[in-house]
């Protein structure tokens, strides 16, 4: 059977999957690796422990993208898992404010909420 191309929607989705693999990927070792410097043990734990679920979410993101033919619902769990972080790192800038720079931890919430959106509006146009 000749490979059929994906359609636009399904470009669209696997585009936002790939970026999210990436960003999840790159920044789940990175804090893997860094921890939580100048802080309790406590807190160092549960800040490595939150960058291995970090790391996995861009693992189960890249599967997801090369196999976005096959994927369902996951599509969807996937984009409002994205959106729940944004959400979270909105309520701890409305709870203890906006880190330094702001223009960096901008650029991370901005696609954290506009990429989950994009995601699941382009598979349900898809399915």
């Amino acid at each position: 059977m000749p490979d059929v191309p994906l359609t636009s929607s399904q470009i669209i989705v696997q585009a936002c999957l790939f970026l999210v693999a990436a960003i999840a990927g790159f920044g789940g070792t990175l804090q893997m690796v860094l921890g939580q410097p100048e802080t309790s043990a406590r807190l160092d734990n549960v800040h490595r422990f939150m960058a291995g679920v970090y790391l996995s979410t861009g693992v189960i993101s890249l599967w997801a993208a090369l196999t976005v033919r096959q994927q369902g619902d996951l599509v969807y769990l996937l984009a409002l898992g994205v959106l729940l972080a944004g959400a979270g790192r909105l309520v701890s800038i409305s709870k203890v404010g906006l880190p330094k720079p702001a223009g960096i931890w901008l650029g991370y919430l901005v696609p954290e909420l506009l990429i989950p959106f994009i995601m699941a509006g382009a598979h349900y146009a898809g399915s």
